[in-house]
Formats: C-alpha cells, structure tokens, sequence
C-alpha cells in the first residue's frame, strides 16, 4: 500500500512512520508532506497514493483546503488532537479519525478498516459508497456518540431523537441511547418528513415508534416505543397536523 503523510509536527510524523513500519512493512510512504501549499504541489506532480494520513492543523492552513483546492479518490485518515473537525471531516473522503497521541493498536485497526473495505467493494467504487454513508448531508446516516467513540447511524434504526439538559439523543428500536451533535431542528431538516415527525419541542420521532396515541385535552398523547422515561404529547395547535401525517 502507497501512502503520504501530510503532518507539520516531525516528531508525531517520524512516530507515525515509525509505527507503520511495524505494524506493515509492505507499506511505502511515498511523501511526507507539512504544509496545504507544499501538499497541493505534490498532488499536482506526482500519482495519488493509495492512502493518506492527514493532521487537521498544519503550518499555512487546515487540511482541508487542500481537498476543496484539489479533490482526491484515495481515502484519508484523519489525525489530529481536536474532536470538533469530526463532522466536517467526512466530507473529505473520511475513513477514519484517529484523535492523538495515537497508539499502535488504534492505528493497526485504522489500517485493518481499510483493508476490509478494499476487499468488499471495487476499488473505482471504494469512496462513492463512504461518502454515500459518511457524509454529513446524507439522508439515511447520522453520525452520533458513544464514550469516545463515534457511530454511523442508519436512520431506519432511529426510534426517536430527543433532549435532555440540553443534550440531543437517539435512541434506537433496541433501546440503546446515544449522543448526536445536532440540535432538533437540525435534524428535522435532515429526516424524511414522510417518516419522522417533530411531536413537540424535545421530541423527533420515527412514525414506526409511535405504538399508539389518544386524544387528552384537546392535546394529544403519544405512546412511543422503546418506552421513554416521560410522558409525549403533541400540542393542541400541531394536532391537526399530526393527524394528517400519520394518516
């Protein structure tokens, strides 16, 4: 496998050298590279690798502009000490995001990533079908949060979107809740309206987590499953418009 490393930090770029020879020796860094001009000179004379490790910050610029200046087909894996560029990174052919200091077992798991993905699609159709699932305006994946960790969520697997102390959360047919960095609204403009509909200020739900509603007050009631830990209703003003949608 043919790879460039673009990081302006030498010492975190001869470790992450380092740590690929060990855990591959077959691997070939063609380029290690420091700044987005000096990276945008070598796309511009040289044939793309087959992958690349790219710290978020560099010397002139973020990274990123060199993919908007120069869009790439080979996937990237992003390096770097900030969680925050995370979303925006999946527009830019985003495999992984490895968030320093990055051990050898994170980075091996990175590399295996990659190696199974090449094995289960075409290499000409490798990054139409990541940015299909990873990008952030994708209408049938959301990215959310477990611990650490981040989590492609397929949409259809949602049960219903809510807040909490201000925090947004997903919570699955399964029951398993995780944390999504959206507000309400954002994600209403995300979601099929045909399949999620906005019950009320906290609350976003998937039409197949409605297990049954009632009229209360004018208000109406509505009994989500997987069970939450308070009562839902739709406002007497938005009840009509309930109605009508999930007739």
């Amino acid at each position: 496998m043919r790879t460039i490393i673009i990081e302006d930090e030498l010492p975190a770029r001869a470790k992450l050298v380092a740590m690929l020879k060990v855990i591959d020796p077959s691997i070939e860094v063609m380029a290690q590279l420091g700044s987005v001009k000096e990276t945008l000179q070598w796309l511009k004379n040289n044939t793309e690798p087959d992958l690349a490790f790219v710290d978020i910050q560099l010397s002139d610029d973020h990274s990123f502009e060199i993919f908007k200046q120069h869009p790439v087909k080979f996937p990237v894996i992003f390096t770097t000490a900030y969680d925050k560029y995370i979303m925006e990174s999946f527009e830019f052919n985003s495999v992984d995001y490895l968030l320093k200091p990055i051990t050898e077992e994170k980075l091996g798991r990175s590399l295996e990533k990659v190696k199974k993905l090449k094995e289960h699609f075409l290499q000409g159709n490798l990054l139409k079908i990541l940015n299909h699932i990873q990008s952030p305006s994708s209408k049938d994946r959301i990215l959310a949060k477990k611990g650490t960790e981040f989590i492609a969520l397929n949409l259809n697997d949602i049960a219903y979107f809510f807040t909490e102390h201000k925090i947004v959360f997903a919570k699955d047919f399964t029951g398993r809740q995780l944390i999504i960095d959206k507000t309400i609204s954002e994600l209403e403009e995300i979601v099929d309206p045909t399949q999620f509909f906005r019950l009320n200020r906290k609350y976003l739900c998937c039409l197949n987590a409605i297990e049954k509603f009632k009229p209360d007050n004018g208000k109406i009631k509505i009994h989500l499953t997987p069970d939450c830990k308070e009562d839902v209703y739709v406002s007497k003003e938005t009840a009509p418009i309930f109605r009508q949608w999930i007739s």
